[in-house]
């Protein structure tokens, strides 16, 4: 995460409705064999004290937590990189704007009887954002298909007791030069520059 206060500057609460809004990062556990990452869709606890997943029994990871680790889930947000020409003043450099939030705790398998409430949490969080399409459910699967796959997956949960957010977003720079670097975003970005674009302009405008 940037060291720099300017971009530190997200309450716990903003960070948190960030991460669960996004829903999906990198777990990173750290092993005998050096790190071990995995990709994951997951559900945030509106305190943001846990965070709960799924696994694929065959990852790695699943047999490193025969014990309880510590780990950590790196959410990224929108990001692009930033021309020194579109700020409009002179000896700048390049530089990647992006938003990020880590979770940081322990992580631990749950019994195997919480999964289906697990995965029935998850899907009917996201399919909400689908309205007003039909939401999906564990119900519309075959019951025998369901338990042959819930056979290969694990639930697992973090207890998170540190939340760090870098929102990089040219804080550092004046309100006009921000908009100009904006402006270019728009046209030539590269990355999530829509997603980017929006952030800068709001931070520029407050």
């Amino acid at each position: 995460m940037h060291p720099n206060p300017a971009y530190r500057g997200a309450t716990r609460d903003h960070n948190i409705t960030f991460a669960r809004d996004q829903g999906f990062g990198m777990l990173a556990v750290s092993g005998p064999d050096g790190p071990a990452i995995s990709h994951i869709p997951f559900l945030l606890s509106d305190d943001g004290s846990a965070a709960e997943f799924h696994l694929v029994r065959s990852n790695p990871i699943v047999k490193m937590l025969s014990v309880p680790l510590q780990a950590r889930l790196a959410v990224q947000g929108p990001h692009s990189y930033i021309s020194p020409d579109w700020y409009g003043v002179d000896d700048q450099v390049p530089t990647w704007n992006y938003v990020a939030v880590h979770l940081a705790g322990r992580v631990d398998l749950r019994p195997v009887d919480t999964l289906r409430d697990l995965l029935d949490r998850q899907s009917a969080f996201y399919e909400a954002r689908l309205l007003p399409k039909p939401p999906w459910t564990t119900a519309k699967m075959t019951p025998e298909v369901l338990d042959r796959m819930m056979r290969q997956i694990v639930p697992a949960r973090m207890r998170i007791d540190q939340i760090d957010g870098t929102w990089k977003l040219g804080q550092n720079k004046p309100g006009d030069v921000r908009l100009r670097a904006a402006c270019n975003v728009a046209g030539y970005g590269i990355g999530n520059e829509v997603q980017i674009l929006s952030a800068i302009m709001q931070g520029a405008s407050d």
